[in-house]
């Protein structure tokens, strides 16, 4: 196998020695923005799927594909990569997993690509909120305040009326919370388990729990569906080890504001692919969602470094 492997391995070197020879924060910069575009092309699949494949057998389809690439990693360290000092936490993390990745999927097949990808970096501001609930950090004024704006820029995307809220920008908005609530336990257990516990437990719980309902909405795809799907998991993999690859190369300062670089790529395919033209609201929520959110994280690291 290794044999095999071999020269695609020697073109991978040969395609990163340039990387190298750059300063670690503008690597690390380029590999954030590598992961945001590869994202969201995943994202575009998912949007192309959804008039006729639903949500949960793209998420079975997505959960087997990545379990079967880090499956080698699990096997490697059975049975200790299952053996955890809170099952119960394991269980609740996958829980709002499965939120976060219904919320923003629906919100994706549903909505302008741009829109609901500025939703998700409500992220952020829901992690403040449940760092102090849960985790008990204290926030000062300056934080409150740009947390309450930062939702003020959910409610300019949003635009709810007196006829009321797009539902799926609710999903959205959930799917955000359940990302900053998964976010939180992860935070916890990483101090009593190791990652790959955390890997192991996300790839056979999650992928458990969808199957009944991947097979209950089942629909046999297209060729090029299967495509699709198959790509999402392989994006999903792509784009994390990219994100992995990017924060190890740089300062989490200096590369993670490039993560919003995704947003510019969300309106790029909507227009080109989907014939979504962002609106004003969008351009003007996004960035209000962006700055409080980039303040957020400020804050939260220089806490970090004083403890």
């Amino acid at each position: 196998m290794a044999g095999l492997l071999t020269p695609f391995l020697a073109l991978r070197d040969r395609a990163m020695a340039p990387l190298l020879l750059l300063p670690g924060n503008v690597r690390g910069a380029i590999f954030i923005m590598i992961a945001g575009l590869i994202f969201t092309a995943g994202s575009g699949f998912v949007k192309e799927l959804g008039g006729e494949i639903t949500v949960f057998q793209i998420l079975l389809i997505r959960q087997l594909t990545m379990t079967v690439t880090v499956a080698p990693v699990i096997a490697r360290n059975f049975p200790d990569a299952l053996r955890t000092k809170s099952l119960k936490l394991q269980v609740v993390r996958v829980v709002f997993a499965m939120v976060a990745m219904i919320g923003s999927f629906l919100a994706i097949q549903h909505m302008p690509l741009a829109d609901a990808t500025a939703l998700s970096f409500a992220k952020s501001l829901f992690i403040t909120i449940f760092a102090i609930l849960f985790l008990k950090e204290v926030a000062g004024l300056s934080r409150w305040t740009a947390t309450l704006i930062g939702f003020g820029g959910v409610l300019v995307i949003v635009q709810p009326s007196a006829q009321g809220v797009d539902v799926y920008a609710l999903y959205a908005v959930a799917g955000a919370a359940g990302a900053a609530m998964v976010s939180i336990i992860i935070r916890h257990l990483s101090q009593f388990d190791r990652s790959v516990t955390i890997l192991s437990y996300q790839a056979i719980l999650v992928g458990g729990a969808m199957l009944p309902l991947g097979l209950y909405y089942w629909v046999w795809p297209t060729w090029q569906q299967w495509l699709m799907m198959l790509g999402i998991g392989l994006l999903s993999v792509a784009g994390q080890f990219a994100n992995i690859a990017g924060y190890r190369a740089g300062e989490a300062t200096a590369v993670a504001p490039l993560d919003y670089a995704r947003i510019v790529f969300a309106a790029l395919i909507g227009l080109v692919v989907f014939l979504e033209v962002p609106t004003w609201s969008t351009i003007a929520g996004s960035a209000i969602i962006i700055a409080t959110s980039f303040y957020a994280m400020r804050s939260e690291q220089r806490r970090a470094r004083r403890r």
